[in-house]
Formats: C-alpha cells, structure tokens, sequence
C-alpha cells in the first residue's frame, strides 16, 4: 500500500515544515513494525519548495491471516486461498489507516513542539493514493470528501488496459487537494474515510472503534452529509454500533447548536426527570398540610390515608385525556425515565408508544425500566425509544394520533419555545396534544421550597394560569387546534391547581402560513 504527502512552501514557511508537522526527518527514511507488516517513511523531495511524504505498508499476509484466525471474518472457514490471495497488499484500506494514525499518531492529534502554533495553520496539501478500493464508485469518493474543503479526483482503475471492454475495476487513483486545511485534519479525514470507501476491516469491531471514530470525526463528521453512510460502513455494519454513534452525534450537533457541553445536554432532561418526580413526592407531606390545622386534633387520633402523589395523578390524567380522544398511536415527547410510557403499555388500546427523548442516558434507564430486552414480542412491537431534540422538525413524528409534552415546557427557554411549538404543531401535527406544565401560584403552599424559587433548578420559567392559557391560546389559533383546560391534582379555589393542562384538538389540515419560526424550524 502506498500513499504520498506533499506540500510546498515559501522562503518565510518551508516547505520541509511537513517534516517537524510529521515528527519524521526528511533526511532519514524509517521502518516501524505493525502487527501485520512493516510501515517504511520517506521523502521522495524535501526542500523549501516542494515536500513530499510517502507511506508505504508491505503488509505480511501470513501474519494478517494468523492474526484474523478465529475472529470474525478472519477465521471464516470458507475463506481457503482468498485469505492469502487478495488485495490487500496493494490496495488502500483499514490496514493503511491504523498505520497512519500508529506512525503519524501525534501528528494526528495536532501537537507540534517544534513549531508552536504552525500545527494549527492550514497547509497546502495534496495526498495521493494510487489504489483505493471504492465501493461506490469515484462518484461516493467525491461526495465523502468534498465537503471536508478537498478537491477530489477519482480516476477509475480498468481492471485491463490492454482489455477496455472488460470495464473499470472498483478502485480509483485518489488525488486530493486543499489549502484550507491543517494536517492533522487531513490525516483523520484519511483514518475514517478510508476503511469507509473499501466498506471492510481487517479486525473485528467492537464498542471500542465508536470512540475512535467520534475521536477523529470530531469537528466534521457530526455535520457530514454522507454521516449516517460513514458511520454505518466504519462499524462494519454493526446497528447496534452504528445506532450508538448516531445517538452520541446528535448530542455533539445539539450541544453546538446550543454552545453547551455535550454532557450538559446529555444530563440536563435526566436530571430535571428526576428533581420533577423528588418534587411531586413532597407533595405527599404538603397536600395533608394544605388542609389547615383545623384538623390537627384529629389527626392525632387517626391515621391519615396515604395521599396519592402528583406524578402519579399527572399520568392518570393524560391517560385519560388520551382514552377519551380516541388514540392509539402516542408520542411522549421527552419521555424522560419512561414512567408514562410504562403506564400506557398496560393499557392495550394504544397499540403504539414512542418514547422521546433528548438524554441517551435517560432512555437508557427507560429501557431498563420497561425490560425491553426481556419483553415479549407482541409487547415489545407496541414500544419504541428514540433519541431526538424538540428544537428541531423530526419527520419520523409525523402521522401520529396523540402527542403528550408533560412537564417538558418549563425546560426550554423561552426564546427558543417557538421552535417547540413549530416542530410538535407545525410539523408533526398530531390528532391531539396535551401539554402539562406547573402552576406557578401554586407553589406557595410547598412549605418545602422558598419563596421566590421555582420547583426545580432547570426550570427556565413557570407560569401562571393565566400565562399559560395564553401561550396555549396563541398555539392554538396560529396552528389550526382549539384548546382546552384541565386541572391536575387538588383545586385550590384560590391558586388552582399545582398542575396545569391544556387538551389540544386538531381542527384542520391545511397548511399555515409559513412564519420565521416556520422557516426556523425547516432549516434545523
């Protein structure tokens, strides 16, 4: 296998900075042993000028095939002469991206010592790789590299120039050529990409090449067009892998779309889950002291009944707001830990129940909550978690008969509510959807909780009832449903009650008028 760098400079910047970027000399050629042969450096020019690197991996097949024995597609029985007869050799492939990232590992991470700061600079590069599988043709060549900043050429290899009519082989000679982009930015777009094109590794895949891939994915990959392609192929195939790497991509794309932490956003709607339910099991003290202490006496000579707690009074409420609206089909949209889901399952009129959340980690301890790995079949087909933000139109919530926002409202900020508001009832447009948010003039009677303060710390506001007849109010018109309200848990006459619900009924389909946060939510 063969694969050359160059690059060429100017009297203030050398070219043979390649060299101090590489950390290999110029003037020195250099062999490193690999598990499955030797990889060899050199440079083939070195001056101010021009400067070209040349990988070369003369690949021990023997060794491969020994090493392949009993793992995967290595130890396959069939295999018989194609493990010693096949391209690997020759042609580019996983073989040549581990040894670029063993040989070029501190180049790849961008550390120069040498030259402080020239490893951060864009360079002019051209790579070239005489034989790369490319299953997909020069045409998937050019849409995998291309919107990383490359010009790329892909010339068919014919399998025989002496033989035209036999047609082109599936390898290419790949020439790419950039000035916008650092060498190390180069060189793990090589290390993914690579094995990506020839769709096969020479070792088996485990949850371990998932951080590799988000390693030197990270800053391209996540906003990649062909991402679910690259994805898929770099993890051999392997769903549960390949979901895995989605779901931790999506939380990188949301965090930069938000400027946060990957962790803050993984952790914000599980964290939130849980303070929501600590704060509905306090109730159990506060609704006894609500009643006054009129009834003190009295209570001493009895003992009280258990109250029932506002989660669960909550969930009983939106299923029977949903038994009454006819669905079968239901989204509970930021499912959080799962516990509505698991309620609607015992009810066999709601044949389908999709989970949604944000937080891996949440739907995680939902799907240990439901045992999905241990449910039958029939139930397991009514069921479905998936990872998905909000913020953000998702076509797969699209045709269902109710949608469920309980307790999520409070947790977006208010400028980006309307992104909501478009994605649930501008988008998705289901039959029905029902929205329960805290009432914040209840909150004076939780002796728990301070003046002034709101529920739960993640909570970016909490409204009044008449704040939130509002909002549902303007949701509403500007979206085709009517609303109405509904009380959840005691009624104070006074403040109402500690949760509030709005019923959300589709009137029609027509499409409305598109808005800026129409248009908002279509380009997200």
């Amino acid at each position: 296998m063969f694969l050359t760098i160059g690059t060429t400079g100017t009297p203030e910047r050398p070219a043979t900075d390649l060299g101090f970027l590489l950390h290999k000399h110029p003037d020195t050629a250099q062999a490193f042993s690999t598990s499955y042969g030797t990889a060899h450096v050199l440079y083939p020019e070195a001056d101010a000028e021009r400067c070209t690197a040349a990988l070369l991996l003369e690949v021990d097949a023997v060794a491969l095939v020994r090493r392949g024995k009993g793992k995967g597609r290595g130890g396959a029985p069939d295999a018989a002469l194609a493990q010693y007869v096949n391209d690997r050799p020759y042609a580019a492939s996983s073989l040549l991206a581990v040894a670029l990232s063993s040989v070029f590992s501190t180049a790849m991470r961008g550390v120069c010592k040498a030259l402080p700061g020239r490893a951060e600079q864009p360079l002019p590069l051209r790579i070239e790789i005489p034989a790369l599988p490319a299953r997909g043709g020069p045409a998937l060549v050019v849409r995998l590299f291309e919107p990383l900043g490359w010009v790329a050429t892909a010339e068919p290899v014919a399998l025989d120039a002496e033989f035209p009519e036999w047609g082109d082989s599936r390898y290419v000679r790949l020439v790419l050529e950039s000035d916008a982009l650092t060498l190390a930015q180069a060189l793990r777009h090589l290390y993914v990409l690579l094995p990506v094109l020839d769709d096969a590794k020479h070792y088996w895949v485990s949850s371990e090449e998932v951080d590799k891939l988000l390693r030197a994915g990270e800053g391209w990959l996540p906003d990649h067009p062909e991402q679910k392609l690259i994805t898929s192929r770099y993890l051999a195939r392997r769903w549960s892998l390949t979901r895995q790497a989605m779901e931790r991509l999506e939380l990188v794309r949301l965090a930069e779309a938000d400027d946060s932490e990957v962790e803050e956003i993984d952790n914000a709607v599980l964290e939130a889950d849980g303070a929501d339910e600590g704060a509905d099991g306090a109730d159990e003290g506060a609704d006894g002291a609500v009643e006054g202490a009129d009834g003190a006496v009295e209570e001493e000579t009895r003992t009280p009944e258990k109250p029932v707690p506002l989660a669960v009074q909550r969930r009983e409420a939106i299923v029977a707001a949903l038994k009454e609206s006819a669905a079968a089909r239901v989204l509970d949209l930021g499912c959080g830990q799962g516990q509505l889901v698991q309620a609607l399952l015992k009810d066999v009129r709601f044949t389908e129940i999709v989970g949604i959340d944000v937080s891996i980690r949440a739907l995680t301890i939902a799907s240990r909550r439901l045992k999905l790995d241990r449910m039958g079949e029939r139930q397991a087909s009514r069921v479905k978690l998936l990872q998905s933000s909000l913020a953000y139109t998702d076509r797969r919530l699209k045709g269902y008969d109710a949608a469920v926002l309980s307790e999520v409202i409070e947790h977006v900020d208010l400028p980006r509510l309307s992104a909501l508001e478009y994605a649930v009832f501008g988008a998705a447009r289901p039959r029905t959807v029902l929205v329960t948010t805290p009432n914040v003039e209840y909150n004076v009677r939780w002796e728990s909780l301070p003046a002034g303060h709101v529920r739960h710390g993640d909570h970016r506001f909490e409204w009044t009832r008449k704040e939130f007849r509002a909002w549902a109010v303007r949701v509403a018109e500007r979206h085709g449903y009517t609303v109405g309200f509904r009380p959840v848990g005691p009624d104070d006459p006074e403040l109402g009650p500690p949760t509030q619900m709005a019923v959300f009924t589709l009137t029609t389909t027509t499409t409305t008028a598109t808005t800026t946060t129409e248009k908002e939510g279509e380009a997200a």
